[in-house]
Protein backbone atom coordinates (compact mmCIF):
# COMPACT_ATOMS: atom_id res chain seq x y z
CA UNK A 1 0.00 0.00 0.00
CA UNK A 2 1.30 3.62 -0.84
CA UNK A 3 2.13 5.92 2.17
CA UNK A 4 0.79 9.44 1.53
CA UNK A 5 3.59 12.07 1.71
CA UNK A 6 2.51 14.23 5.03
CA UNK A 7 2.48 18.08 3.64
CA UNK A 8 4.95 20.16 5.64
CA UNK A 9 3.34 23.38 7.73
CA UNK A 10 4.33 26.63 7.20
CA UNK A 11 6.03 26.62 10.33
CA UNK A 12 7.41 23.36 9.83
CA UNK A 13 9.27 25.00 6.39
CA UNK A 14 10.14 28.41 7.92
CA UNK A 15 11.93 26.27 10.50
CA UNK A 16 13.52 24.70 7.76
CA UNK A 17 14.99 27.15 5.58
CA UNK A 18 15.03 30.26 8.53
CA UNK A 19 16.82 29.08 11.52
CA UNK A 20 17.41 32.52 12.60
CA UNK A 21 14.15 32.18 14.14
CA UNK A 22 14.39 29.42 15.94
CA UNK A 23 14.29 31.40 18.83
CA UNK A 24 10.79 33.28 18.06
CA UNK A 25 7.84 30.95 19.88
CA UNK A 26 5.22 29.48 17.04
CA UNK A 27 3.16 31.28 18.48
CA UNK A 28 4.46 34.41 17.88
CA UNK A 29 5.10 32.77 14.47
CA UNK A 30 2.05 31.71 14.02
CA UNK A 31 1.12 35.41 14.08
CA UNK A 32 2.91 35.97 11.08
CA UNK A 33 1.72 33.46 9.17
CA UNK A 34 -1.56 34.39 9.51
CA UNK A 35 -1.11 38.02 8.74
CA UNK A 36 0.35 36.81 5.41
CA UNK A 37 -2.11 34.47 4.54
CA UNK A 38 -4.70 37.13 3.30
CA UNK A 39 -1.45 38.00 0.61
CA UNK A 40 -1.21 34.53 -1.12
CA UNK A 41 -3.70 32.31 -3.18
CA UNK A 42 -4.02 28.88 -1.92
CA UNK A 43 -5.42 27.91 -5.47
CA UNK A 44 -2.88 29.92 -7.26
CA UNK A 45 -0.39 28.63 -5.42
CA UNK A 46 -1.08 24.82 -5.17
CA UNK A 47 1.23 22.43 -3.41
CA UNK A 48 3.95 25.31 -3.08
CA UNK A 49 1.03 27.07 -0.76
CA UNK A 50 3.22 26.33 2.71
CA UNK A 51 6.32 27.13 1.35
CA UNK A 52 5.14 30.32 -0.09
CA UNK A 53 3.34 31.15 3.91
CA UNK A 54 6.57 30.28 5.09
CA UNK A 55 8.70 32.28 2.76
CA UNK A 56 6.63 35.55 3.08
CA UNK A 57 6.20 35.25 6.94
CA UNK A 58 10.22 35.15 7.37
CA UNK A 59 10.23 37.99 5.17
CA UNK A 60 7.81 40.03 7.22
CA UNK A 61 9.99 38.74 10.33
CA UNK A 62 12.87 40.24 9.46
CA UNK A 63 11.65 43.06 8.72
CA UNK A 64 10.14 43.72 11.67
CA UNK A 65 13.78 43.48 13.35
CA UNK A 66 13.23 39.91 14.57
CA UNK A 67 15.69 36.72 14.39
CA UNK A 68 19.24 36.44 15.85
CA UNK A 69 22.40 38.56 15.17
CA UNK A 70 20.04 41.33 14.12
CA UNK A 71 20.53 45.01 15.04
CA UNK A 72 16.40 45.89 14.15
CA UNK A 73 17.46 47.54 10.85
CA UNK A 74 17.27 45.60 7.34
CA UNK A 75 20.72 44.00 6.98
CA UNK A 76 19.55 41.19 5.09
CA UNK A 77 20.08 42.52 1.20
CA UNK A 78 21.23 46.01 1.50
CA UNK A 79 25.11 46.40 1.43
CA UNK A 80 26.64 49.18 0.99
CA UNK A 81 27.16 49.74 -2.51
CA UNK A 82 29.76 52.64 -2.53
CA UNK A 83 30.25 55.85 0.21
CA UNK A 84 31.53 59.40 0.29
CA UNK A 85 33.70 60.57 3.00
CA UNK A 86 33.23 65.00 2.53
CA UNK A 87 29.34 65.55 3.49
CA UNK A 88 28.90 61.92 4.19
CA UNK A 89 26.66 59.87 1.86
CA UNK A 90 26.58 56.21 1.52
CA UNK A 91 24.16 54.13 -0.96
CA UNK A 92 23.27 50.46 -0.66
CA UNK A 93 22.92 47.65 -3.08
CA UNK A 94 19.60 46.55 -4.20
CA UNK A 95 18.51 44.15 -7.07
CA UNK A 96 17.60 46.69 -9.26
CA UNK A 97 15.06 44.56 -11.19
CA UNK A 98 12.63 45.10 -8.72
CA UNK A 99 13.97 48.32 -7.22
CA UNK A 100 11.31 50.37 -9.43
CA UNK A 101 8.32 47.94 -8.77
CA UNK A 102 5.90 47.45 -6.66
CA UNK A 103 8.04 44.75 -5.26
CA UNK A 104 10.82 46.66 -4.27
CA UNK A 105 10.02 45.95 -0.42
CA UNK A 106 10.72 42.21 -1.35
CA UNK A 107 13.84 42.87 -2.43
CA UNK A 108 15.14 43.89 0.76
CA UNK A 109 15.20 40.08 2.30
CA UNK A 110 16.08 36.88 0.98
CA UNK A 111 13.45 35.49 2.28
CA UNK A 112 11.51 38.08 -0.24
CA UNK A 113 13.08 37.32 -2.93
CA UNK A 114 12.83 33.52 -2.89
CA UNK A 115 9.00 34.09 -3.07
CA UNK A 116 9.19 36.10 -6.00
CA UNK A 117 11.02 33.26 -7.13
CA UNK A 118 8.25 31.12 -6.30
CA UNK A 119 5.37 33.41 -6.80
CA UNK A 120 7.05 33.60 -10.98
CA UNK A 121 7.06 29.84 -10.68
CA UNK A 122 3.53 29.76 -10.05
CA UNK A 123 1.50 32.71 -11.22
CA UNK A 124 1.85 33.68 -15.16
CA UNK A 125 1.11 37.14 -15.36
CA UNK A 126 -1.28 38.05 -18.71
CA UNK A 127 0.46 39.38 -21.56
CA UNK A 128 -1.06 41.09 -24.43
CA UNK A 129 1.32 42.01 -27.52
CA UNK A 130 -1.84 43.63 -28.79
CA UNK A 131 -1.62 41.54 -31.84
CA UNK A 132 -4.37 39.60 -33.77
CA UNK A 133 -3.95 35.53 -34.71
Amino acid sequence: MEEQKKELSALEILRAVAEEFNDVTPQKVEVFIGLVKPLISERRFGSNYQTALAYLAAHKMKMAGLGDNTTGKIDDMMRVASYTEGEVSVSYAVAQNVNATKDAEYALTSYGLQFLTLRRLCIIPILSSGERR
